[in-house]
């Protein structure tokens, strides 16, 4: 990853939470809070080192436990796990394929709100859980899962445009005259 890549990751990863927390119609109109940051670290288990994956979950937690009422790094470890797994099995994993985002999106989606509370819950807070909680963790479920294949393609076409492309390495060289016969 070079350093333009990086800095439309950081610039992406602060706008995505800013408009998460800023955004009162969809929050209304959804009744549930969107998150999609399970959904980019996905993308960033699935395309990157396991230190961008790590570093994206410390900044990407610590911003959004900065606008919750929860306290703050309490997401940090769920979303290094999710990454760390996904990245772990990468090599298993039908990366190009949409069904496969969305599968792996959704589980994401739904992995890390569950992991929080469990957490919240070892540290002895009393987050507010109902039936209306259930509809809430559907609404995050579903459309974390249907936000991550658009993370692959913005960020995908990012790192085509900044990045240089590999050219593989022929078995032949095209310089090299191949001579056949009896010699």
């Amino acid at each position: 990853m070079n350093l333009w890549v990086a800095l439309c990751l950081a610039v992406g990863v602060y706008g995505m939470i800013f408009l998460q927390a800023s955004s009162e119609s969809v929050r209304q109109w959804l009744g549930a809070q969107v998150d999609l940051i399970p959904g980019l670290m996905i993308y960033l288990a699935l395309s990157h080192a396991p230190r961008v994956i790590i570093l994206t979950a410390v900044v990407a937690g610590a911003l959004h436990d900065s606008l919750t009422a929860g306290p703050l790094g309490i997401s940090i470890l769920p979303l290094a796990l999710v990454g760390s797994a996904v990245h772990l099995n990468k090599t298993l994993i039908l990366r190009d394929q949409r069904y496969a985002q969305i599968v792996l999106g959704m589980t994401a989606s739904a992995a890390v709100p569950a992991f929080s509370v469990v957490l919240l819950l070892l540290a002895g807070e009393h987050p507010l859980l109902g039936w209306g909680s259930l509809w809430q963790w559907a609404v995050m479920t579903g459309v974390g899962g249907l936000a991550t294949p658009l993370w692959f393609a913005i960020f995908g076409r990012i790192e085509r445009a900044l990045s240089h492309p590999v050219i593989p390495e022929a078995t032949l060289r095209e310089d090299r005259q191949i001579e056949r016969g009896r010699h």
